[in-house]
């Protein structure tokens, strides 16, 4: 299963910097959540598609969307980009809200959750959104195989 360590960064550069030490982002360093097996481009479009109701394909065009930001040719670990739409649908998603998509979500055959599970899951996601928020960053995703 595909580590995906979620943490959020000041540029592009300082998110793809992660790459120059091993095991990922440093906890010292980034607010890190780590999250086995939640991939940043089909699960986190698919969550995007829930929160903001729109279509999955139109999630996944959108800017940022599961974007590779570094060397296509390393064979370990990337960085990818999530997009501010659902940074910021994150950062404002009510508790109620998280409670709403929770059931959707963790139906997604990539996810697999009960409900229960999801919601705790959303609510660490929608944590480190509005901390990302807070600071004007962006979020990103560490994808190792």
């Amino acid at each position: 299963m595909a580590m995906c360590d979620y943490y959020f960064a000041a540029s592009d550069e300082a998110a793809v910097g992660v790459l120059d030490a091993p095991g990922g982002p440093d906890p010292s360093v980034f607010d890190v959540l780590s999250l086995k097996g939640i991939d940043p481009v089909v699960v986190m479009a698919r969550l995007e598609g829930l929160l903001t109701d729109c279509a999955y394909d139109e999630a996944r065009a959108r800017p940022r969307s599961g974007q590779l930001l570094s060397d296509p040719e390393a064979e370990t670990a990337f960085v990818i980009s999530v997009s501010d739409i659902l940074r910021d649908a994150l950062a404002s998603a009510t508790d109620d809200q998280l409670g709403l998509v929770a059931g959707p979500f963790g139906s997604v055959e990539e996810v697999g959750l009960p409900p229960a599970e999801a919601l705790e899951l959303l609510r660490l996601l929608s944590g480190l959104a509005r901390r990302a928020t807070a600071g004007n960053q962006r979020l990103y995703c560490w994808w190792a195989l």
